[in-house]
């Protein structure tokens, strides 16, 4: 059992509810029991069937903490799936509903520094009071429930049923909501009536849960396609697309091709998005199609509740005027694609590359609510959306700071081509930090980065070196594992330029007396240019050297 305070084993043991007398630290400690142990997770991965059971096991326990689907029902939820960008797309959508005044809660994972991260209100991570006021609410009473000593929902598992219970007390207009792992079987597909639904770009990932092939991994993904929903995709490979397609149609669920984000009209130029890099232009109108949508559905939803049955029939009946009434606001694409179960509403609301924003822009219009829609605000929420950890830069005293987990080798690729972007023109020397974990090609993880010419590559795991945080603590691994990992990353780079240390502060020291040590005083050189990328963990481990407050600032 970890350490804990006297009071605390106290506590746990009988059971009792707590909400204060204890440490964050002492609840961070409790959730850390449920982190699934590296052997667990390697002998669950061989067994895919379970997952229909994981659902169950989720629905078990949100009844067991005091809720049920009906009350998870009552949240307007925009729900989140893919495999790259989709946080940054829930972290533009929910900018976008903020900007609008609309209360979000806000649920994403995993974090990097510090636990509450993952559950937002209005965009600021959840005070630690409130975390454990509910956790311990949560906690015991699944606790005194359990029908075993293992009975207790995992780590993820356990967080979502207290982000239902937080988000149901907090008086919020918005959930959204990010898919853990994969979605069929991912713990929050128990939302059964998502306003609307977002699939990010998709790539090979978790394959030995989610599939060895794109197909497989776009069946998994949109099995949180829901009846009456409105579900929105990005331009994916033609056998992605058609495996989404046929999942809308057995859902009766309409799906729709998001438009290039240059292709709006704009009150002036696109706005520079607050998280840079190009790619995150495809999130972006992700992004502005889910929360126009949520608004617009809000809107009509409150116009039949104010104008009774007569009213609400009409709306019904008229359902190709209010399609041409959206397309208005959601742009038409080059695709000219919407697909959907119901046959006939293939034409209701195709994305073509004429109106939209620009078409609400200037005087907005009285007779229907679509004038709410502001392309100013949009552009202001975009522009101000702040995502630590994803193509972050920080410029610092000695060095600066490229950040930015990437997990699959088109997400490498990506980043590989922003870093470029950013450095290319300042003649300074470059370094890089990297780590990966899980079931991944190595190797095409690290062929886009060879051609960066990195003074020095450095392999260390997800470790920062300072005082361990206990909200960082993975028990999914051990530090052997991640260093045996490290060195096969170190073979597989294979040239001298590169070697595996114990952790960050390690890499930044050995980076500040290469490069100082060996600079021509002579010489002006630009500060070292270091690219952190990889594990989205890393770069947690890394932001708690250089910025441990996530207040994208740094003094190293």
């Amino acid at each position: 059992m970890p350490f804990f305070s006297k009071k605390m084993t106290q506590l746990i043991t009988r059971g009792r509810f707590v909400s204060t007398g204890t440490s964050y630290e002492d609840v961070i400690r409790a959730l850390n029991t449920l982190q699934t142990n590296a052997q667990y997770l390697r002998a669950a991965k061989t067994n895919r069937s379970s997952g229909s059971e994981s659902i169950q096991d989720m629905k078990k326990y949100l009844f067991r903490s005091g809720l049920t689907l009906e009350d998870v029902d009552k949240l307007s939820i925009i729900h989140v799936t893919g495999t790259k960008g989709k946080g940054s797309t829930c972290a533009f959508t929910e900018a976008i509903l903020r900007q609008y005044g609309y209360r979000t809660g806000f649920y994403s994972s995993p974090h990097l520094i510090h636990v509450t991260e993952r559950i937002r209100i209005n965009g600021q991570p959840i005070k630690e009071d409130h975390f454990a006021k509910y956790f311990w609410h949560v906690f015991n009473k699944l606790s005194s429930q359990k029908e075993s000593e293992t009975d207790m929902p995992a780590y993820f598992k356990f967080i979502t049923v207290l982000m239902f219970h937080i988000f149901l007390n907090a008086d919020i207009d918005v959930v959204i909501l990010e898919v853990g792992v994969g979605g069929e079987y991912d713990c929050t597909n128990i939302v059964r009536n998502p306003v609307c639904v977002g699939i990010s770009s998709l790539g090979l990932e978790h394959t030995m849960l989610l599939g060895n092939t794109l197909e497989e991994i776009a069946h998994q993904k949109s099995g949180i396609l829901k009846e009456n929903s409105i579900a929105f995709t990005v331009p994916q490979p033609d056998n992605v697309v058609n495996v989404i397609k046929q999942r809308a149609i057995e859902r009766n669920c309409e799906l729709r091709m998001v438009p290039d984000f240059k292709s709006y009209y704009w009150t002036r130029d696109p706005p520079d998005l607050g998280i840079p890099g190009p790619v995150q232009e495809i999130n972006a109108s992700l992004a502005v199609q889910l929360a126009h949508t949520w608004i617009l559905k809000m809107a009509n939803r409150n116009s039949r509740l104010s104008n009774g049955n007569e009213a609400d029939n009409r709306l019904i009946e008229t359902s190709e005027n209010n399609n041409a009434c959206a397309a208005k606001i959601l742009r038409r694409s080059q695709f000219n694609s919407t697909f959907n179960g119901k046959e006939n509403l293939h034409h209701s609301s195709l994305l073509h590359s004429e109106s939209q924003i620009s078409s609400v822009s200037a005087t907005p219009d009285e007779n229907n609510d679509f004038s709410i829609i502001s392309p100013k605000k949009t552009a202001l929420a975009l522009s101000r959306c702040v995502w630590p950890g994803r193509t972050q830069v920080l410029c610092g005293r000695t060095m600066d700071f490229y950040l930015d987990g990437a997990h699959t080798s088109e997400s490498v690729e990506h980043c590989a081509s922003w870093y470029l972007s950013k450095v290319d023109n300042k003649g300074a020397k470059r370094f890089l930090i990297f780590n990966i974990t899980g079931d991944r090609d190595v190797l095409k993880l690290l062929k886009p980065l060879k051609r960066l010419h990195f003074e020095k590559v450095y392999f260390v795991p997800n470790i920062s070196g300072k005082t361990v945080k206990l909200d960082q603590l993975e028990l999914q691994t051990t530090s052997s594992l991640q260093h045996e990992r490290c060195m096969r990353n170190h073979e597989i780079w294979g040239e001298e330029n590169s070697m595996v240390l114990k952790n960050v502060c390690e890499a930044l020291s050995h980076i500040t007396s290469t490069f100082y040590s060996h600079r021509n005083t002579n010489n002006d050189e630009g500060k070292p240019q270091v690219l952190i990328t990889g594990s989205l963990h890393l770069v947690g481990a890394a932001l708690l050297v250089l910025d441990p407050n996530l207040t994208m600032k740094t003094n190293y």
